[in-house]
């Protein structure tokens, strides 16, 4: 294995890391809830009474970000090195798993992991487990 040092950003993803700890620290002390994004859209699906503002101000959230990141520094090349069709299944394997896990690698990894909850170790492995085998099957054994 070899890492490309050019593209390799420690700061710019301990930046990133540390932001994201904070967010989930914060959102657990001033909501009581887990940071978890497929339980936040999942209660969007199924919402409850006086429960949907947040999540929706959560979700616009995520998708402002970026755009004003946009705004901000100028556009840049977005580069997908799949096509659609895997894109789209592998979105769906997300999705299934993350029901099947019930939390997703942002609720179990990093906020589950920081409480210390068995359940979300084992989750977290078998997220990681399972993109270690996928990333060596497409980049190695399929290639």
């Amino acid at each position: 294995m070899q890492i490309d040092w050019l593209h390799f950003t420690p700061w710019a993803s301990l930046a990133g890391g540390i932001l994201l700890g904070l967010a989930s620290a914060l959102f657990i002390l001033v909501n009581g809830r887990i940071l978890g994004i497929s339980g936040i859209l999942g209660g969007l699906l199924s919402p409850k009474a006086g429960d949907v503002a947040w999540r929706v101000a959560f979700v616009l959230g995520l998708l402002a970000a970026p755009m004003l990141y946009a705004g901000l520094s100028g556009p840049w090349e977005v580069r997908i090195d799949a096509g659609w069709g895997t894109v789209v299944v592998a979105g769906l394997l997300v999705g299934i798993g993350t029901r099947y896990a019930s939390g997703c690698t942002s609720g179990h990894g990093v906020c589950g992991l920081s409480r210390l909850s068995p359940r979300s170790l084992v989750a977290t492995m078998s997220f990681m487990g399972a993109g270690f085998v996928s990333v060596y099957l497409v980049r190695h054994a399929w290639a």
